[in-house]
């Protein structure tokens, strides 16, 4: 094994399939991707080129930043309810009564497609008879609001099913990691006096803040990226109020058939999520931390 090891033309057999398949995969399409930004071009006919105009274009474009400004709210509040995730797991691993069960109920919402849950949340928004506003009405509301209709309200109304999609993936994420607390710590903190709270916020969390500095990329990341709930729910309407990068980038694309401009957005998008990742790893990192994401 170690003659193997050895050998640089026997590593580079073993290693050289995934990186035909990354290069094939990632790096040939976002390639592509940046390229066909030059282009004016519908997908079909021929291509014409235009140099940096769909992304001078890009830059004075309204609806791009407002796009952006949703996507980044989408992250804000997908990094918020990390915290409550953390909470929900701390508790979760404190040994409690039904922690079993209470782990597999978190996790359905996971088990379930996105286009599944998009169906069962207009269900509960449905202005007439939808559980929430049946409940508003129940209790003496009048005219309870059109929550997927009203350009005020869709975008928070979005939110909640996506928060609630990826509960389970963050709660079992740091409930394994808290499982690998050793165990003595815990009791050693114990004898010396420290309450269930202090044992958690002192303790247990930064032990863990390696997982949390990559959930917290996994969740930003994840949120600037963000389509499929989206469209399906309300295809980036009433009139934008729930439009987000990933959404505009398909209607120009796919939608009014600018597949140039389509594509500038695109490899925009991914520049935004590598300077972001770029950034929360500056801002997370301490001094001789060398977590690695």
């Amino acid at each position: 094994m170690n003659k193997v090891m050895s050998d640089k033309f026997a590593i580079t057999l073993y290693i050289l399939p995934a990186l035909l398949l990354i290069l094939v995969l990632i790096y040939i399409p976002i390639g592509l991707t940046g390229y066909y930004g030059l282009m004016k071009w519908d997908g079909i006919g021929e291509m014409t080129f235009i140099g940096l105009a769909n992304y001078t274009a890009l830059l004075q474009d309204s609806l791009f930043w407002n796009s952006a400004y949703h996507s980044f709210l989408l992250a804000l509040f997908s990094a918020l309810s990390l915290a409550g995730y953390l909470a929900i797991s701390l508790i979760l691993a404190g040994k409690i009564k039904g922690a079993t069960i209470l782990r597999k109920i978190y996790l359905i919402p996971m088990l379930l497609s996105s286009v599944a849950i998009a169906q069962l949340w207009l269900k509960i928004y449905h202005p007439g008879n939808g559980l929430i506003n049946s409940v508003l009405t129940a209790i003496g509301v009048q005219n309870p609001p059109s929550w997927l209709a009203e350009p005020g309200t869709v975008l928070y109304a979005i939110f909640i099913p996506i928060i609630w999609q990826y509960a389970g993936f963050y709660i079992l994420i740091y409930y394994a990691a808290l499982k690998g607390i050793p165990e003595t710590l815990i009791e050693a903190a114990k004898i010396d006096g420290a309450n269930p709270l202090q044992i958690a916020w002192k303790i247990k969390v930064p032990l863990i803040s390696g997982v949390i500095k990559v959930t917290i990329v996994l969740a930003i990341v994840g949120s600037l990226k963000y389509f499929d709930l989206i469209y399906v729910m309300t295809g980036g309407g009433p009139n934008g109020a729930s439009e987000v990068i990933a959404s505009y980038m398909y209607q120009k694309a796919f939608n009014t058939y600018d597949f140039g401009y389509g594509s500038a957005i695109g490899f925009a998008l991914l520049l935004i999520c590598l300077l972001v990742t770029w950034l929360i790893r500056k801002l997370t990192v301490s001094n001789g931390d060398q977590t690695q994401y």
